[in-house]
């Protein structure tokens, strides 16, 4: 359950990151087998358009007329992709925690992750501190999608 809080994270610095990275790992067969939500990510054209979706949103937040994170449809957005990822994420019995739990962590970190680049982009501009984040974000996901669950 641990990775379903952790892409929720995530999904509340970028919406869209938590779809790619969840086709990624769907293609290697790192995400579980028995899992409605994997099987969908596998399919090319959904893997394709996650990947699109979160590049053009990476794209996108650069862009001074960029909403903010904590928007209605920005945290709408936050909401239902972490909640996918937080299901699929999780034991095939444990599916509606994973998505609660990825849901809880989005929404807190959709307003941390804005205070904090406030405050970055006051410090060193948004266009650096973006790509920073877009990085930190990128890379989390991938890795947070491809650890391979412990079982007990």
């Amino acid at each position: 359950m641990l990775r379903s809080i952790l892409m929720g994270l995530v999904a509340g610095q970028r919406s869209m990151t938590p779809l790619a990275a969840l086709a990624g790992a769907a293609r290697r067969g790192t995400l579980p087998h028995d899992n409605s939500e994997a099987r969908l990510m596998a399919l090319p054209v959904i893997a394709a358009g996650g990947v699109a979706m979160a590049a053009a949103e990476m794209a996108g937040d650069k862009m001074k007329t960029a909403p903010d994170r904590t928007v209605f449809l920005g945290l709408l957005a936050r909401v239902i992709t972490s909640g996918f990822a937080g299901a699929a994420l999780a034991p095939s019995d444990r599916r509606l925690a994973g998505a609660t739990l990825g849901v809880g962590a989005a929404i807190g970190s959709s307003y941390l992750g804005l205070a904090a680049r406030k405050w970055a982009t006051r410090r060193w501009g948004q266009t650096p501190t973006g790509f920073a984040e877009d990085a930190l974000v990128f890379a989390a996901a991938t890795m947070i999608a491809n650890a391979r669950p412990k079982r007990f």
